[in-house]
């Protein structure tokens, strides 16, 4: 595990999270698909908003457990936040968004959201 910065384009929306770049996904389902997002995953209580929850608004789709938090200016979805396996407050990281990362030395896990 690692602390990271981030945010998205225009600079509105910043946040630090603390996660590990092992487990990443690729997901094909209607939004990650067309986002090209990698995520990463961390407990809610090692992601914080630095700034920006003013210019944040969020989409909802499917069973709606997913807040896709993107930025109002730019449009860029850096988090999303939401419920994982067994309850657990969970933080999706875009890690594309990270600043310290190449995201092409990275290697994602693909996954079929598709199917879900």
């Amino acid at each position: 595990m690692a602390l990271h910065q981030g945010g998205c384009q225009c600079g509105r929306v910043r946040f630090e999270v603390e996660v590990g770049l092992e487990d990443l996904i690729s997901c094909n389902c209607s939004r990650c698909g067309r986002l090209g997002s990698i995520l990463a995953f961390a407990p809610a209580e090692d992601f914080r908003l630095l700034s920006g929850d003013e210019a944040l608004t969020e989409f909802r789709f499917n069973t709606g457990k997913i807040a896709h938090r993107f930025c109002a200016t730019c449009g860029v979805e850096a988090f999303g936040e939401g419920e994982g396996p067994g309850g657990v407050r969970m933080a999706a990281i875009n890690v594309r968004c990270l600043d310290d990362v190449d995201v092409f030395g990275l290697s994602p896990v693909q996954v079929n959201g598709k199917a879900f």
